[in-house]
C-alpha cells in the first residue's frame, strides 16, 4: 500500500489505507444534481484532498470523520496541487487501535519528552511556581504527553503539545545565555503551562476538535482559571501567582489574537516570542516537507496567505 506522501500527479488506480480527517457533502450543479463527497484523507505521513463523485446514500451514512478505510483512485492535479478523484471505497473502521497507525507523530519519543520536560519543572527554584507548576503538569500528564498543540496549523499531531512546549523551553535556555535578566523560574513555568488549556479546549489525539468549552472559553482563559483554581486548592498566593496568569493570559501577544491583555512584563515578551516563533517553524518546516528542491508552495493562510520556496541549497 502507498503512503499519502508518495502519492504522485499522474499515478491511476492507486491503492491505500488511511483515515478520514475532514469529510463534506456536497451537490453538482446543473439539471441533474448528485450527491458528492469532498474528503481529506491522512496517515502518518500526511494529508491529501479527495472526491467521490456520485455518493450513493450508503457512502453519505457511512463515510464519517474518524473512519479508516480502503480505497482506490487516481492522483489528479488541482488548483496547483494534488487532488484524488476516487474509484472505489469500503472496509470501513472506527476502531481507535486502527485510527492510531494513520495519525502524525511528533518527531520525538512522548516518553523521552514526559521526562525532559519534568526536569525542566525540578531546575524552577522558586516554591510557588514550582508547586503550581509541577500539580498542573502531574495531574495532566497523561493529556498533555499525548494531545496536539492545535487542532490545524502548527503541531497539529499526536503529541504535538508536548514536543511544542519542549522546543519552547530549549529556545529559552539559549535565550537566557543572550539576554541573562530574564526570571528563569517565571519563563520556565509559562512555558510550561502556557498551553495546558488545550487539554481542555481539544477533544484529544485523534481527529482533535473543540470542544464545548473550548468553543464557549479558549485555552487562554481555561488555563488561567486552571492556575487560579490550582492556587486557591494549595493555598498559594502572592504575586508570582498573579504574574503566572500574566503569562498565560498575554502569550498570544496582541488582543486581536486572542490575548486580551498585552505583557507587560520582560518574560512575558519572551515567551510571546518565543511561542509565535516555534509555531512559526512548524509551519515553515511543514510547507518544505511537502516540495521538492526549487518548488514553490501553494499559498498558505496561516503564514499571511504567502507562498514557500524550498531553495535547492537545502539538498
Amino acid at each position: 500500500m502507498i503512503k499519502i506522501k508518495d502519492m504522485k500527479c499522474g499515478d491511476d488506480n492507486v491503492e491505500f489505507t488511511a483515515m478520514i480527517s475532514h469529510v463534506t457533502l456536497g451537490k453538482t450543479n446543473g439539471a441533474h444534481k448528485s450527491n458528492y463527497l469532498s474528503i481529506v484523507f491522512q496517515d502518518d505521513t500526511g494529508t491529501i484532498d479527495a472526491k467521490l463523485w456520485n455518493a450513493s446514500q450508503e457512502h453519505i451514512e457511512s463515510l464519517k470523520t474518524g473512519a479508516v478505510v480502503r480505497a482506490k483512485g487516481d492522483i489528479i492535479k488541482y488548483s496547483d496541487d494534488r487532488q484524488m478523484k476516487l474509484i472505489s471505497i469500503d472496509d470501513v473502521s472506527y476502531q481507535r487501535s486502527q485510527q492510531i497507525q494513520f495519525l502524525v507523530k511528533a518527531p520525538m519519543d512522548s516518553e523521552m519528552m514526559m521526562k525532559e520536560l519534568k526536569q525542566y519543572i525540578q531546575r524552577i527554584s522558586n516554591t510557588k511556581l514550582y508547586v503550581l507548576t509541577k500539580h498542573l503538569f502531574e495531574n495532566n500528564f497523561e493529556k498533555l504527553k499525548v494531545y496536539p498543540a492545535a487542532s490545524k496549523n502548527h503541531h497539529e499531531f499526536v503529541s504535538g503539545l508536548a514536543f511544542h512546549t519542549l522546543s519552547m523551553l530549549r529556545v529559552a535556555d539559549a535565550l537566557m545565555n543572550v539576554y541573562p535578566e530574564l526570571n528563569a523560574d517565571l519563563l520556565y513555568s509559562g512555558i510550561l503551562l502556557h498551553d495546558i488549556g488545550k487539554t481542555v479546549e481539544l477533544s484529544g489525539p485523534v481527529v482533535p476538535s473543540y470542544t464545548f468549552e473550548g468553543q464557549m472559553l479558549g485555552h487562554i482563559s481555561i488555563a488561567q482559571s486552571m492556575v487560579y483554581a490550582a492556587a486557591q486548592e494549595l493555598h498559594i498566593e502572592g504575586e508570582e501567582v498573579t504574574l503566572l496568569q500574566h503569562m498565560i493570559l498575554s502569550h498570544h501577544g496582541k488582543n486581536e489574537y486572542g490575548s486580551p491583555v498585552l505583557p507587560q512584563i520582560r518574560e512575558a515578551e519572551m515567551l510571546h516570542m518565543i511561542d509565535n516563533m516555534d509555531a512559526r517553524m512548524n509551519m515553515f518546516n511543514k510547507a518544505l516537507d511537502t516540495l521538492e528542491s526549487g518548488e514553490t508552495s501553494k499559498r498558505i493562510f496561516s503564514l499571511e496567505n504567502r507562498t514557500i520556496y524550498k531553495p535547492k541549497m537545502y539538498e
